[in-house]
């Protein structure tokens, strides 16, 4: 196709996306909840050509500021997709969201970009919900935190032919999530290398009755979060990577806390069915942890990822 000549001149968005949790137990590559702790993005479209990134926060000094920043690639690959040159841009990032903890944060980038360019094309060329979803999987290449991120809430993400899909779910109100971030980080890429090729039939059974039961629990039942967040397919695997993750999970879930691997970890998802309930589990693992663990109380975000215009006035 031929690259569509446009103006952008003079456009800017603000974007802001949702960390998120993914697996949530036994929802492997599946399941995903967004959580009310955000990152911010100032795009504008300047004059010269090329792309400036300014890093506030979370990776200020070790993200990179070039073409290379993860936010600028999801900015670039949605407006190839639709033939429209990429202008020069000036970017702020303003992060708070962990990086390499397993709260989304690569994800949180790629959506951010991603809209940050829907933004800048309004007017110009359409993208609709399920291209924004197709668009973020590509590069992400698992839907299960990029879903949660775009469209807020619970989601239950699968692949098609045609792309992949998305269904998202209210959270009963009685639903707490509480975090526990550890100081050290843990590699997207080395979690996975630990997954076995192939799994026993049992706990491939087991897993589909607990994401069945999981669902059921999320949305109308929070006294079945214990039971329902019990997983066979990944965290066990992954426990050597992570031991204190792992001794962590293991008291809490003894003391009945619905605790699980926040994604591909190292921090830990609380799912709790009251607010006192994530007191104790917070003072647990504050009495019981070896290495400093920051307990986040969040709540679920509900709205998702959101890109509005950006004025000098509003800017200023």
């Amino acid at each position: 196709m031929t690259e569509t000549t446009v103006s952008l001149a003079g456009r800017a968005v603000a974007v802001q996306v949702p960390a998120t949790t993914a697996n949530l137990g036994p929802g492997f590559d599946t399941l995903g909840l967004a959580l009310a702790k955000y990152d911010h993005l100032e795009v504008r479209v300047r004059d010269e050509p090329g792309v400036t990134v300014e890093v506030r926060g979370v990776g200020e000094g070790d993200v990179p500021t070039d073409e290379s920043n993860l936010v600028v690639k999801a900015i670039a690959h949605t407006f190839a997709a639709y033939d429209v040159p990429m202008p020069g841009l000036n970017i702020v990032a303003n992060n708070v969201i962990p990086h390499g903890r397993g709260l989304g944060s690569s994800g949180a980038a790629i959506v951010s970009g991603i809209l940050a360019a829907q933004g800048l094309l309004e007017g110009i060329v359409e993208i609709n919900a399920e291209a924004l979803l197709a668009l973020a999987t590509e590069m992400e290449g698992h839907p299960d935190n990029v879903a949660p991120a775009l469209f807020g809430g619970l989601t239950i993400a699968w692949m098609t032919p045609e792309g992949p899909k998305h269904k998202k779910l209210m959270v009963h109100r009685g639903v707490k999530p509480l975090v526990f971030v550890p100081e050290h980080v843990m590699s997207t890429a080395l979690a996975r290398s630990l997954q076995p090729e192939s799994v026993p039939h049992e706990d491939a059974v087991f897993n589909l009755s607990r994401s069945a039961l999981l669902i059921a629990a999320l949305i109308q039942s929070p006294e079945l979060l214990l039971t329902a967040t019990e997983d066979k397919l990944h965290q066990s695997y992954r426990a050597a990577a992570m031991p204190e993750t792992n001794r962590l999970i293991t008291l809490l879930r003894e003391k009945g806390f619905a605790a699980v691997v926040s994604g591909a970890g190292p921090s830990i998802l609380v799912l709790a069915s009251d607010p006192g309930q994530r007191l104790v589990a917070a003072e647990l693992v504050a009495e019981a942890s070896d290495t400093p663990w920051r307990a986040l109380m969040l709540a679920v975000d509900f709205q998702g990822a959101t890109v509005t215009p950006l004025t000098d006035e509003v800017a200023a």
